[in-house]
C-alpha cells in the first residue's frame, strides 16, 4: 500500500476534526491492531449497544482478512479495511478508534487520532515512555477528545468498592501498597533473523522504533520482551496492578524516587527485559512496592492461585490490611489480622473489558472526560511508574525524580530514557 503524503494526511485530519457526535447517534468505531487482544476488542464491541465496528486496520493483511470475515459472519456487514492507520484517522465517517497495537505505537497513534477529531480507547500501558505519555494527555485536552486507557479494573464493581473503602479508612492510614505480577512466562528461545512474512508492512510495524531486521521472536506478542517495542511484564500484565496500587494509595502525583533491581534468570534466550524484578517507590508518607516474577513461585497475602499465576494487590494500613484480586477482596483487621470482610466477585470470566468499553462509549456521548473511569491522565501516571522502574533497572541504581518536571534529577543518562530517538516520519511531536 502506498504511503499517504503528509499534506493529504493533514487535510484529512482537518476535515474529520469537524465531526461532532450527537448525544443519540450511533458511534462508528475502527479497531487498529488485530492480534489476540484486538480480536477481543472486536468481540466486545459487537455487544455494545449504539456502537458499530465500521473499520479494522492492521499491518498484517492475513489478520485483516480473518477479522473481516468474522465480523461479516456475526453482523452480515463488512467493515472498511485499512493497512495504514493514517487512513483510519483521515476517514470522516469514523467517530472513535480502539488502539490495540504494540506499546511503542500507543502514543503516536492516539495523538494522531486526537488531532483527527477521534475519541480514543487505547490499550495499556498508555505509553512506551514517560515523555510521550504526557503528550497524550496534552493532545486529549487540546482537541477535547475522550481518551480511555484499557485499565479495566477501574470499571469493575468489586475493585471500585475496595478502593472506596480504602480511601474511607477501613484499614486506617495506608502506608504501603504492593502490586504482585507473578505470571508464569516460558522461555521464548532463540530464533535467527529472517525474511518479512508476505502481507506484512514491516516498516509501518516498526513505526517510531528504529529499524531492525525482522525476527519472529521480536514480532507478534513477543515484542513485549524487547525494549524498543515493549516494557517487559511490569508494563504488560503488571501495569494493571500498578494502577491499582497507585489508586489505592490515592496519590495524584508521581513519586520522588525509585529503585528497581532484578534480572533475567534461568533462561538463555532472546528476551531483553527481566523475568524477575522488584521496584520500590517513595511518596514521602507512603511507599509502593511492585514485584514481577515470571518463573515458578508461590503467593503472598492469601492471594489465590489462577493456575500457575498469582496476580493482585496488597494494601497495609495502621488498622490492618486488604488483599484485592480478580475474584474479590478481603479485609483483615487488628493485631490478630481477623477477617472482617470477604467479598467474592460472582460474574463470569472475560467480564472486565465490556463494562470498561461501555464507560468509554458513554463518555463519548456526554463529552466529559471526567466521566471516564480510566482517563488518559490516570493511565499516563500508572504507566509512568512502570517506566520509572525500568529506567532504574536499566541504570542499575536508585534515581531521584522531580514530579513537577517529570524528569530524573541531575541524571542526564537516565533522562535519555524518559523519551526515545524516534524514527522519521513516526515522530511524537513536541507540540501536539
Amino acid at each position: 500500500m502506498k504511503s499517504i503524503p503528509r499534506r493529504s494526511f493533514l487535510m484529512g485530519l482537518a476535515a474529520s476534526s469537524t465531526t461532532l457526535l450527537g448525544a443519540n447517534d450511533r458511534i462508528n468505531l475502527a479497531i487498529v491492531g488485530l492480534g489476540g487482544r484486538g480480536a477481543d476488542h472486536i468481540k466486545e464491541y459487537l455487544h455494545q449497544p449504539g456502537c458499530r465496528i465500521a473499520g479494522i486496520c492492521d499491518i498484517d493483511s492475513a489478520r485483516v482478512e480473518r477479522q473481516e470475515a468474522f465480523i461479516y459472519k456475526e453482523t452480515g456487514a463488512k467493515p472498511k479495511t485499512y493497512k495504514d492507520m493514517r487512513q483510519v484517522f483521515a476517514d470522516k465517517d469514523i467517530d472513535a478508534v480502539s488502539i490495540v497495537t504494540c506499546n511503542h505505537w500507543h502514543a503516536l497513534a492516539a495523538i494522531w487520532a486526537c488531532q483527527a477529531g477521534k475519541d480514543v480507547y487505547t490499550e495499556k500501558p498508555a505509553s512506551h515512555n514517560i515523555w510521550e505519555g504526557r503528550k497524550m494527555v496534552e493532545a486529549a485536552r487540546k482537541y477535547g477528545r475522550m481518551v480511555q486507557v484499557g485499565s479495566q479494573s477501574r470499571s469493575l464493581g468489586h475493585k471500585r468498592e475496595a478502593m472506596d473503602l480504602l480511601h474511607d479508612g477501613i484499614i486506617g492510614k495506608v502506608y504501603l501498597a504492593k502490586g504482585l505480577c507473578y505470571k508464569r512466562r516460558l522461555s521464548i528461545g532463540k530464533k535467527p533473523d529472517g525474511p518479512v512474512p508476505p502481507g506484512v508492512d514491516y516498516d509501518m510495524w516498526r513505526g517510531p522504533a528504529q529499524m531492525r531486521p525482522f525476527n519472529e521472536n521480536r514480532f507478534h506478542y513477543n515484542w513485549h520482551w524487547f525494549w524498543d517495542t515493549g516494557n517487559g511484564d511490569i508494563g504488560n500484565q503488571g501495569v494493571h496492578e500498578m494502577d491499582m496500587a497507585r489508586w489505592g494509595l490515592n496519590q495524584s502525583t508521581l513519586p520522588t524516587n525509585v529503585f528497581s533491581s532484578g534480572g533475567k534468570y534461568i533462561y538463555d534466550d532472546d528476551q531483553e527485559t527481566p523475568n524477575t524484578q522488584t521496584a520500590t517507590f517513595s511518596y514521602g508518607d507512603a511507599e509502593l512496592v511492585f514485584e514481577v516474577r515470571g518463573l515458578i513461585t508461590g503467593t503472598e497475602g492469601n492471594l489465590p492461585a489462577d493456575g500457575p499465576n498469582f496476580i493482585g494487590n496488597l494494601f497495609f494500613g495502621s488498622k490492618g490490611y486488604m488483599a484485592v484480586d480478580v475474584n474479590g477482596y478481603q479485609v483483615y483487621l487488628g493485631e490478630k489480622r481477623e477477617l472482617a470482610k470477604d467479598v467474592k466477585f460472582k460474574e463470569p470470566k472475560k467480564w472486565d473489558t465490556g463494562p470498561h468499553m461501555a464507560n468509554f462509549l458513554a463518555a463519548c456521548r456526554t463529552r466529559k472526560h471526567t466521566d471516564l473511569n480510566a482517563d488518559i491522565e490516570d493511565g499516563f501516571k500508572s504507566a509512568a511508574l512502570c517506566h520509572m522502574a525500568n529506567v532504574s533497572y536499566r541504570m542499575g541504581r536508585k534515581l531521584q525524580f522531580d514530579p513537577s518536571k517529570e524528569k530524573f534529577i541531575n541524571d542526564a543518562e537516565a533522562n535519555k530514557l524518559v523519551s526515545r530517538d524516534y524514527r522519521k516520519p513516526y515522530i511524537v511531536p513536541e507540540k501536539v
